[in-house]
């Protein structure tokens, strides 16, 4: 386990591609077909998720306002202040931009504080939040700034060597219900999980270069396009 002065940080060179590593320039045509997805770009590592998923073959834009919602294809609530992003999403009326939009069926990706914001039950919080996902989440299960650590986890699905995950004053899925199956758990405790149409991760999957997990949400949101649009 790896304690908190070896996490990379964001802007870190840990959390970018290597010089001469990125891949080559998307065509017209494939951006065509690339999907757009949102980032909610009110607090956390907006510019570390919106690198990751035009590395995994989207196209990243940032959500600030309600009008920003139009025309995205799915959305990623990055990590945070729970409760800061809360007021911030009340302040801005993306709150139930957001939650009618999920309701409808766009993929979402919440990553830790984002993975709160979407349970329908946290510990200690009289009211959720976006209630888009049936689960149960407890805020800062390890403790202090102090304690966070990253850690390596075997993925469900996921092909390759463990997943390196980052956890930064994380929380921890406490219970999952119908529709939720679990991806990966740390120490017993479930830190990964996903629904036909949300993913969440209680840790920092944007600080790191492996970029699986935003692959898969991608091809997440590209199967749901796709089904809307034959259906």
């Amino acid at each position: 386990m790896t304690r908190l002065h070896d996490l990379p940080r964001p802007g870190d060179p840990a959390v970018r591609e290597p010089v001469g590593a990125s891949a080559a320039s998307p065509t017209p045509g494939e951006l065509a077909l690339s999907p757009t997805i949102g980032v909610l770009g009110v607090q956390g590592d907006v510019s570390e998720h919106v690198a990751a998923l035009e590395r995994a073959g989207a196209r990243a834009v940032w959500v600030t306002r309600p009008a920003d919602l139009a025309g995205i294809d799915g959305l990623v609530l990055p990590g945070g202040e729970s409760t800061t992003l809360r007021r911030l999403l009340d302040y801005e009326g993306l709150l139930e931009a957001i939650r009618r939009r999920g309701e409808e069926g766009m993929p979402v990706f919440g990553t830790c504080a984002g993975a709160i914001l979407l349970a329908t039950e946290v510990v200690d919080t009289p009211v959720p939040h976006l209630s888009l996902v049936p689960m149960t989440v407890s805020r800062n299960a390890y403790g202090r700034q102090r304690e966070s650590f990253v850690a390596e986890l075997e993925v469900a699905g996921l092909e390759g060597a463990p997943l390196r995950a980052v956890f930064i004053r994380a929380p921890v899925i406490e219970r999952v219900g119908e529709g939720v199956e679990v991806l990966a758990r740390e120490a017993g405790e479930v830190v990964l999980a996903e629904t036909d149409r949300a993913l969440v991760a209680t840790f920092h999957p944007e600080l790191t270069t492996d970029g699986r997990l935003h692959r898969h949400f991608v091809e997440k949101v590209r199967a749901s396009r796709a089904a809307k649009r034959s259906g």
